[in-house]
């Protein structure tokens, strides 16, 4: 399969209890009601939660960007999928539709999107997990950029194949759910799809993801294990992420389309 991924800050004036509500009762409908013409596997809304446990995540990883106000992913079953219906009508209406409702409540220019592939690293049995609104689940967002002194392949080489198994083996400690890499690629489309919304800032390199449950995020630093093992994770991550120039949050997830 192939992800977009679209980190999203609300437009300025609103506050995000109304960027998120207009996303999930207006906007997103409006996605699904044009999931078969576009192709769209899956669509999953991503609401960042205003929560202290953001800051505590990000504090021993120094400065970091702000959390942004949400993410949209969607999900095609091929880079084909996606692009099947690019010159038809009925796509470049539903096309211009959407783009015409993320004005009303998306800033564009400072809201990057990229394409990517997954990487599955923890997985529970069976896979799925979905941190719903009223489910003890929350699901930590972590876009992340490389470091100037390392190319896109060799800082998501070293994520795949060295920081992978390096969470695997204190995912235990820290009371990890289900881990997942999602790593961007570059593609022609990219630029197409950030031309159409003016976007200015830069793609990053991916973005993990994680579920934890509440109760055990709240337990993670209270052990010796927990807190070694987060040790072990921030020193690792220095090796390939430039913190400064990346983000982490917690969030709700709102499934709107899964035809899988």
């Amino acid at each position: 399969m192939i992800r977009i991924t679209f980190v999203l800050r609300r437009k300025p004036g609103m506050s995000i209890a109304e960027f998120q509500e207009y996303w999930r009762t207006v906007h997103g409908p409006l996605v699904a009601r044009h999931a078969t013409t576009l192709n769209i596997l899956r669509y999953v809304q991503v609401h960042t939660l205003d929560d202290p446990a953001n800051q505590q995540l990000a504090s021993p990883r120094g400065k970091m960007e702000s959390p942004y106000d949400g993410v949209a992913e969607l999900w095609w079953t091929s880079r084909d999928a996606l692009t099947a219906g690019f010159t038809g009508a009925a796509y470049q209406a539903a096309a211009r539709e959407l783009l015409e409702d993320e004005t009303k409540f998306i800033d564009l220019p400072n809201s990057p999107l990229w394409l990517a592939y997954e990487y599955p690293q923890v997985n529970p049995i069976p896979e799925e997990l979905v941190a719903r609104e009223h489910s003890s689940l929350v699901k930590l967002f972590f876009c992340l950029r490389h470091p100037s002194r390392l190319t896109l392949e060799q800082a998501q080489l070293y994520w795949r194949t060295s920081h992978g198994p390096t969470i695997r083996g204190v995912a235990g400690a820290l009371r990890m759910r289900r881990y997942l890499q999602v790593h961007r690629f570059e593609d022609d489309l990219e630029q197409d799809f950030r031309t159409s919304r003016g976007t200015r800032v830069a793609p990053y390199t991916g973005h993990a993801e994680a579920w934890f449950d509440r109760a055990d995020l709240a337990l993670m630093g209270s052990t010796p294990e927990g807190r070694r093992a987060m040790q072990i994770a921030v020193e690792d991550e220095a090796k390939f992420i430039d913190f400064a120039n990346s983000a982490i949050w917690l969030a709700k997830e709102r499934v709107l389309i899964d035809r899988r």
